[in-house]
């Protein structure tokens, strides 16, 4: 698998400099993090709704999308499939191969943090 992966990264890397005409990675990757990003994101959204709907075939078909974009994320971001390789192996040395580490801040996430940051308190006054 991980040759494959690395295999995918590899075409990703070279269509990098196609005609964004023609090739939907070469203009994915020039949208950026962000946009590629949002891609990836929506890939995920996609298995999840189909493995919720108890659709197996779906669940197939929008992995292989998420996996491709989640690798054209790694290729504008700077990120090559063996530095997250290694991390895999050190968490396996860690943990087990199938345990993820743990949050280090468990209680509150950061996003949860800023939110709560930047929410107004109760029974504050509002300012005219």
């Amino acid at each position: 698998m991980a040759d494959s992966i690395a295999r995918l990264y590899d075409a990703v890397l070279a269509a990098r400099d196609g005609d964004p005409s023609i090739s939907r990675t070469a203009r994915l990757i020039r949208s950026g993090v962000p946009k590629a990003a949002k891609k990836m994101a929506e890939e995920a959204v996609e298995v999840v709704i189909d493995a919720m709907n108890g659709r197996p075939e779906a669940v197939v078909q929008e992995s292989a999308d998420l996996i491709y974009n989640l690798v054209v994320l790694w290729a504008v971001a700077g990120v090559r499939p063996d530095e997250v390789w290694t991390e895999m192996e050190r968490r396996e040395r860690l943990l087990g191969i199938a345990e993820k580490l743990p949050k280090k801040d468990v209680t509150v996430p950061p996003l949860r943090r800023a939110v709560v940051a930047f929410a107004p308190r109760r029974g504050a006054r509002k300012r005219r």
